[in-house]
């Protein structure tokens, strides 16, 4: 029964996000890797249901499989975090997958009855081969792991250097998928096959929900031009360069250049209070002063010893204990001169005064009626 449960379910997410509108690449990424859950719970209910004596032809075709849940994770991830996703070198992380398909040939070309015989010996004659192909998906499992948590923990470097809000941006439910899919693999070596299934469902349900209505930072926002000047092909590279990692090598600056920018940042954020905007990013910022967001972005780390995000959001903070200090804004609540001083949600603002002023919004406003602070 939870075979068919799975079965519904991954249809059912599959069809939703072929007829979806203007597929990204994650969507595209995602309906193939739903299309491969497919494909192995259809197996796995033949086999678990002993019905593959009547479909022998069937037999073996399900074990190279969790070969490409592994890469399907780690381009999805990528796809989310990424602006570009080079399909053929891409492509070359379904070599395992290969590689243990054309490892079974040997038994796919065996006769039907051969077949039947060896699947109810608990795979008489094939059980080193098996044991082979057990360790590679163990080890597949491992590495796709580690290179998708790595790409995430870049993702999150990158969301900092550029934005000031996280924000349907940070993909924390990606963490959580990720750790759903190790959870599966741990199952797999040490659980029966109704209970991996069971998890198997769970996890469909998992990345259909939060898969189709994901919102990557290349999805979220387009990112605003930094200078006019720019030629429409140039200003697309810059900005996807921007976005996909803000690095710079040993800058040529002088002292007396960052310092100036530094100064022209400065004022910008005193005279303009640019800081309120809501969704504010370094490509809006550089716009405004006339720089490259790279060189932009390295001053702040310079200079600052910050970055982008927490340098704009402590502006912000600032500008809040300001407010919250005069009479005339006593009257409103807590939450909305935050929303006013540029935080986007309750809970990004209360995470960012304690890690900046060390207490809780409700703490500091007691301590400001008692005349602490």
């Amino acid at each position: 029964m939870i075979y068919i449960i799975g079965i519904v379910i991954t249809c059912f997410l599959s069809f939703i996000l072929l007829t979806k509108k203007a597929k990204n690449t994650a969507d595209k990424i995602l309906l193939g890797w739903l299309c491969a859950i497919l494909l192995q719970l259809i197996l796995f209910s033949i086999i678990s249901s002993k019905a593959y004596v009547q479909f022998p032809y069937l037999l073996g075709l399900e074990i190279p499989l969790p070969f490409l849940h592994g890469p399907f994770l780690f381009l999805y991830t990528k796809s989310l975090t990424s602006p570009r996703v080079s399909s053929r070198k891409e492509a070359l992380h379904f070599i395992p997958y290969g590689i243990a398909f054309i490892s079974i040939i040997p038994f796919l070309l065996l006769e039907k009855e051969e077949k039947i015989y060896v699947y109810q010996n608990e795979g008489e004659g094939f059980i080193l081969l098996s044991s082979i192909i057990l360790l590679g998906i163990i080890l597949s499992g491992i590495t796709y792991i580690v290179l998708s948590l790595r790409t995430l923990i870049e993702h999150k470097k990158c969301i900092k250097a550029t934005f000031s809000y996280t924000e349907k941006i940070n993909l924390e439910w990606l963490y959580r998928l990720i750790i759903g899919l190790s959870f599966i693999w741990v199952l797999v070596i040490f659980a029966d096959d109704e209970i991996i299934f069971i998890s198997v469902v769970l996890f469909v349900i998992f990345i259909g929900y939060y898969g189709i209505k994901q919102v990557g930072i290349f999805t979220n926002q387009a990112p605003q031009e930094w200078t006019p000047v720019l030629e429409s092909s140039e200003k697309t590279e810059l900005q996807l360069a921007t976005l996909d990692n803000v690095k710079y090598e040993n800058s040529l600056l002088s002292d007396e250049k960052l310092q100036d920018i530094d100064k022209r940042l400065e004022h910008l954020m005193r005279e303009n209070k640019l800081y309120l905007t809501p969704e504010l990013t370094l490509a809006m910022v550089s716009q405004k002063i006339e720089v490259h967001p790279n060189t932009l972005s390295q001053v702040i780390n310079s200079v600052k010893q910050k970055n982008f995000f927490d340098y704009i959001n402590e502006l912000r903070i600032e500008e809040l204990k300001e407010r919250i200090a005069k009479l005339d804004h006593q009257k409103y609540t807590l939450l909305s001169i935050a929303y006013d001083c540029g935080f986007n949600s309750k809970t990004s603002f209360n995470r960012n005064f304690k890690n900046y002023t060390g207490k809780s919004p409700s703490e500091y406003l007691k301590d400001v009626k008692t005349g602490l602070n």
